[in-house]
């Protein structure tokens, strides 16, 4: 399956195979929600790939 628009949730994509699965699914067009926990690269992944991935830690 070839997804190429829409929104993606990605848990524990703040690295390992979930940050892979982040640059894959942004690099195929698709905007990305990237789960893990505040300590993690997430946020720093999501602002590295711009408007297309956003950050969210769990509360």
């Amino acid at each position: 399956m070839k997804l190429t628009e829409g929104v993606a949730v990605v848990t524990g994509g703040g690295s390992g195979l979930g940050e892979a699965t982040v640059r894959r699914l942004v690099g195929d067009g698709v905007r990305v929600v990237v789960l893990d926990l505040k300590g993690s690269h997430g946020a720093e992944l999501a602002t590295g790939l711009g408007g297309s991935a956003v950050f969210a830690p769990p509360m």
